[in-house]
């Protein structure tokens, strides 16, 4: 079976750099959809209080019947569970639904600067982390400013940065920074969620040249910046298409023309981190 390589954090651990994301997929689907992903070869599963699935990704968990540690488990304290009692109540919620004693990795889901408390979350994650409950602790969708306080406030950088990023809206002016402070930079809704990518005439060129789906080349496109990348499905044949994405391989002449792609705040499909605090996105 094929294994998914892994990207090291600056805290000394490890993440499977292809991963499994299972927002909007309801409590219900979950368990049967994230036992398929772990029989497909994923060892890492994405997921948040906010998706309302966490139950759904415990009982995947059991029925897997694979050993805790073989699997990465990732979820986020959502944007209503912010400040320092309120995220500890919520993290005691999500393991209790995950049904897990540590969770390998934890993340404020939004900075949610209107509030005003991504800082005191933090200093609730780094202690959540000191207990040794959270092997790993990172952020999501969190802008340049938004790390710099955090960095400020406590001295201690997050390991990962889950942000949007596809062909269309890739980022890189954040994803310099997060290779200055040894950061690893996570792609959410990879695909572009219906912008184009997956049509686009240089992805279906290239995906043409190299055999490979349009969806797998924008993944391979991912995974060949140095990106962690979770790509969610409920379909087991796109599961194991996803998958496969690991082996396809691209030239640094197709890497950079996916890359020269990018349209800036044009292509944003998600919520924008400058106001969003309100529901919760990917």
């Amino acid at each position: 079976m094929t294994v998914s390589p892994r990207l090291s954090f600056h805290d000394g651990r490890s993440i499977p750099q292809l991963g499994f994301g299972v927002w909007q997929v309801s409590n219900e689907e979950a368990a049967d959809v994230v036992v398929t992903a772990l029989e497909t070869g994923y060892r890492h599963i994405d997921t948040a209080r906010g998706y309302n699935n966490e139950a759904g990704v415990g009982e995947a968990l059991r029925r897997s019947g694979l050993p805790r540690d073989d699997v990465f488990v990732t979820s986020k304290v959502p944007n209503q569970d912010q400040g320092r009692d309120a995220t500890l109540r919520s993290f005691d919620a999500s393991m209790s639904d995950l049904g897990l004693d540590v969770l390998d990795l934890y993340l404020i889901h939004w900075p949610a600067p209107s509030k005003g408390l991504a800082v005191e979350t933090w200093k609730a994650l780094t202690e959540l982390h000191e207990q040794g409950r959270i092997r790993s602790i990172g952020v999501s969708n969190f802008r340049r400013e938004d790390l710099e306080k955090i960095e400020h406030a406590t001295g201690i950088v997050p390991v990962i940065n889950q942000i949007e990023l596809h062909p269309y809206f890739n980022q890189p002016e954040l994803r310099e920074y997060h290779a200055e402070k040894n950061i690893v930079t996570e792609s959410w809704s990879p695909l572009g969620q219906g912008g184009g990518e997956l049509e686009d005439p240089m992805i279906a060129e290239i995906a043409e040249a190299v055999g490979a789906t349009t969806a797998q080349v924008v993944l391979a496109w991912n995974l060949a910046l140095g990106n962690v990348v979770i790509p969610k499905s409920v379909t087991p044949e796109r599961i194991a298409a996803n998958f496969a994405s690991l082996e396809v391989t691209l030239t640094e002449e197709q890497i950079a023309a996916i890359t020269a792609l990018h349209k800036g705040e044009a292509g944003r499909r998600g919520g924008n981190p400058d106001d969003f605090g309100g529901h919760q996105g990917a």
